[in-house]
């Protein structure tokens, strides 16, 4: 599902060039769930970011579901990043659109991409959000804004999820439920790549990758 190889990436500081990540090479296959570990400034957003096809990398490749398809003019296309099937981001900031509610938020990629998965609505009532789906984003709490997050990313089964800090907003029991709706898109296919430092998330995780800084 994902191929990074000789990854490197710098910001411009006051202080001069800031390496945030030097030749980092990973790889998540079909049906597995990686953890991203490290001490907070180790990479790990910034290598989300860049896998995301959100930022570019200064050095190195990565190869991810959707490179070279032809998307016509279908969501991704004037941009190059990838579809919402080929790969699904919950960040950090949970990029929900306040204009929406939590369902039109959870529909949004369907409306985009394609039709959505047939239990989309199971899930929804699974991560406690079947109540909420009239409310709009700021009327929800915080923790239930990443799960409406979550459920959004997988509404399509994409081929490989991406999850920043997926459980940084819920308590343990929340958490177990997370992990346990991420392990079963894996059973479905799906690569699933998450940063965190949750014992919850990294006992759920396949295999942990640490980042060191450079």
């Amino acid at each position: 599902m994902l191929r990074v190889a000789g990854l490197r990436k710098a910001f411009t500081t006051p202080a001069g060039d800031l390496t945030v990540l030097d030749g980092v090479d990973l790889e998540v296959g079909r049906g597995e769930v990686v953890a991203l570990a490290g001490r907070s400034g180790s990479g790990k957003t910034v290598l989300l970011t860049v896998v995301a096809g959100w930022d570019r990398p200064d050095a190195g490749t990565v190869q991810r579901p959707g490179d070279g398809r032809d998307r016509g003019a279908g969501a991704g296309a004037a941009t190059g990043r990838p579809a919402w099937d080929d790969v699904a981001l919950v960040p950090q900031s949970l990029g929900l659109l306040d204009e929406l509610t939590v369902g039109e938020n959870i529909a949004l990629p369907g409306r985009l991409d394609g039709v959505g998965r047939d239990d989309v609505g199971a899930l929804t009532t699974r991560l406690g959000l079947d109540h909420l789906v009239d409310r709009f984003p700021d009327e929800v709490s915080l923790g239930e804004r990443q799960r409406v997050a979550l459920v959004r990313a997988a509404a399509l089964s994409p081929r490989l999820l991406i999850a920043d800090e997926p459980v940084a907003h819920q308590n343990q029991a929340w958490a177990e439920v997370v992990m346990a709706v991420v392990a079963e898109l894996a059973q479905r296919g799906t690569g699933c790549l998450i940063a965190t430092h949750d014992e919850v998330a990294l006992r759920a995780a396949d295999r942990i990758v640490r980042l060191r800084n450079p």
